[in-house]
């Protein structure tokens, strides 16, 4: 599971938005917000960045 819809909404942007900030397709963001999409590292970190947040929180760590 991945916070990537969570911060995104926090971050009051859309999934287009997002995709354009990272430079993917808007159907990529929906892909990797179900869980039906494995990004690289290197997408993952671009993610981190564009949602001011840390791979850790954004990926890894549980929620309190």
């Amino acid at each position: 599971m991945n916070r990537v819809r969570q911060f995104r909404k926090q971050q009051q942007l859309s999934q287009f938005e997002l995709s354009k900030k990272i430079g993917v397709a808007r159907q990529t963001i929906s892909l990797i917000e179900s869980d039906k999409y494995n990004p690289s590292l290197e997408l993952c970190r671009k993610l981190a960045i564009a949602l001011n947040t840390d791979l850790n929180s954004l990926f890894w760590e549980e929620s309190k």
